[in-house]
Formats: structure tokens, C-alpha cells, sequence
């Protein structure tokens, strides 16, 4: 994609020409915007005149994108006249919002609302969880889009709540108390590396792309039983930690656990501009979040 050349970073350094778009990263980006819910069933798209300008392509790119995603049921009426239409409800994946979304496992739900948040000037995550894996995870998408030069957040924020190590975490347990240090120590040691590597992925953006990156944690005093992501203040995402018996192999060892799959978890999505209910919910959540934030919580120490 082109830039225009009085877009310059953060540090006053003009940044580099971007290539063009191809059709199918066009038909991609528009793809993730429909099914974060960005672009809402039934919403009429921009004109192809303003996704051209957006992008930087021809309009015969754009057509071709609008094309691929009316293939997959995602848009209807496509044609070289009046704006397409996002589909209502017949794409495979739809990531609605309120009192009749369904729930989605976490990495199908979050991947895509984090990548729209992306699309902000200033992102700002706030993260309860009992480790930062999912996080990660959805984060490898719009960590990929900055590289390419397809999103250029001026400032991003992230603030992580996660389990003190100084606490008796309810889960992960082993259900022979006698190896609780070892299931203790090898969710600890997964903690503070997830965290690492978060906190060194979007620090790195600093140098690279010249963001102003914040990254923060703290330390919680209990085990959350649920988890909790709030995206730019518009946005929150929950979930509950379902706990099941699972054997896991620690220090070559087969141990049996009270455990929870976090990734597979099942993520609900409230929304402020989805009605009265979503826009309390978000609310109350960045309220709760800040309050554990300033109050109980205490500096996270990411070492063994």
C-alpha cells in the first residue's frame, strides 16, 4: 500500500513507502473487519473509490476482493454501482455482538477482535487471565499487519493481571498433593515466559516502527476463575476458566491435574455501541479491572 508522504512516525522520521496491496490482502483485511464484527451484517460497505484511496490500489483490486468475499458469502451486491452490502449471517465465521451472540473458543473470538483494535491510533488491552498464552497468540496477527505495513498505531498500551507466585493457586492443582510444587513451578515458569515474550514482541515495535509501546503487569493476590480482555475502552471479552482432570507430563513425569484449557475457553463479546446490556457490561468491566489494578494488586516479578 502507498502512504502518503507527510505521514511520518512518532520520532518525526517520515516512514517508508509501503508496496502496493495485492487483491487478496485487500479481500483478507476486509474479511477480518466483517467477522470481528467491525462491519456489521447488513451495513453498506465504503464506495470502491474510498477502499481504492484506503489501500492504495486500482479499483480493479478492489472489485476483485469484493468478489472473493462475496464467493464466500461474506458480501452481497457486488457490482461496479452502488456499495456492497456485508451478508447477514450466511458467512462461516461471525463474530456477532449482543443478547444473541453465541460464545466462540477463545482463540476463534479473540484473534480477530485484537486485530480490530489494531486498526486504532492509540490501542489500549487490558488482560486478567492466568497466563498470557491466548494473548500471544491473537497478537501474532497484528503484530504481522504492523510489519507489513498495514496497520501504524501511533501508541499502544497493554496492562496484564495475572496470579502472584507468593499465592496457593486453586488451578492449575495436582491432585496428589504431593507433586502441588511441581504443578505450581511449571505454571509459573509458563507465566513469566509468555509474559516475556509479549512484553519483548511489542517493545520491539518501538525500535522497528517507532510506536510509543507501553507494557505492563501486576500481580494478583487470588486465582481468577474467569477471564477478561477490555480493547480500547469500546470492547470486552469473557470467559470462564471450565476446570477439568488432565494428565500432564512434567519433568518427564505423567501427572494427574485439576487444570483448564484456557486457550479452547469459551470467549463472550460485549460491545458499547451493541445496546444498553453489552455497554453496561463494558463498563462495569474496565471499572472491576481498574479497581484491581490500584488496589490489591502488587508488582509482578517475571523471574523464576
Amino acid at each position: 500500500m502507498s502512504v502518503d508522504p507527510e505521514n511520518a512516525s512518532v520520532n518525526g522520521r517520515k516512514r517508508p513507502q509501503r508496496p502496493q496491496a495485492s487483491h487478496h490482502e485487500v479481500a483478507d483485511e476486509l474479511r477480518t473487519r466483517i467477522r470481528s464484527g467491525v462491519l456489521r451484517p447488513g451495513q453498506r460497505m465504503p464506495t470502491q473509490a474510498k477502499l481504492a484511496d484506503e489501500f492504495g490500489v486500482e479499483r480493479g483490486a478492489v472489485r476483485q476482493a469484493l468478489r472473493i468475499l462475496q464467493s464466500e458469502h461474506l458480501l452481497t451486491n457486488v457490482s461496479k454501482g452502488a456499495p456492497a452490502t456485508v451478508a447477514r449471517g450466511q458467512g462461516p465465521v461471525w463474530s456477532a455482538v449482543g443478547p444473541e451472540a453465541p460464545p466462540q473458543p477463545t482463540m476463534v473470538a479473540l484473534t480477530p477482535r485484537i486485530e480490530a483494535a489494531f486498526a486504532a491510533s492509540h490501542v489500549e488491552i487490558d488482560a486478567l487471565c492466568l497466563t498470557s498464552v491466548s494473548l500471544n497468540l491473537a497478537l501474532g496477527g497484528p503484530l504481522r499487519l504492523i510489519h507489513a505495513g498495514r496497520r501504524e498505531p501511533a501508541k499502544i498500551d497493554v496492562r496484564v493481571l495475572l496470579p502472584s507466585r507468593n499465592i496457593d493457586l486453586a488451578f492449575p492443582t495436582a491432585v496428589d498433593a504431593s507433586a502441588e510444587d511441581a504443578v505450581h513451578d511449571r505454571w509459573l515458569v509458563q507465566r513469566n515466559a509468555q509474559s516475556l515474550v509479549l512484553r519483548h514482541n511489542l517493545l520491539a515495535l518501538r525500535a522497528t516502527h517507532g510506536i510509543d509501546v507501553h507494557v505492563t503487569f501486576r500481580a494478583l493476590p487470588f486465582t481468577p476463575p474467569v477471564k477478561l480482555y477490555v480493547l480500547n475502552g469500546s470492547e470486552a471479552l469473557f470467559a470462564y476458566y471450565t476446570l477439568g482432570r488432565h494428565e500432564r507430563e512434567i519433568d518427564h513425569e505423567h501427572l494427574q491435574t485439576y487444570d483448564t484449557e484456557g486457550t479452547r475457553s469459551m470467549l463472550f463479546v460485549f460491545e458499547k455501541g451493541a445496546g444498553l446490556r453489552d455497554a453496561g457490561f463494558v463498563s462495569q468491566s474496565m471499572l472491576w479491572f481498574n479497581a484491581l489494578w490500584e488496589t490489591i494488586s502488587s508488582d509482578l516479578q517475571l523471574t523464576s
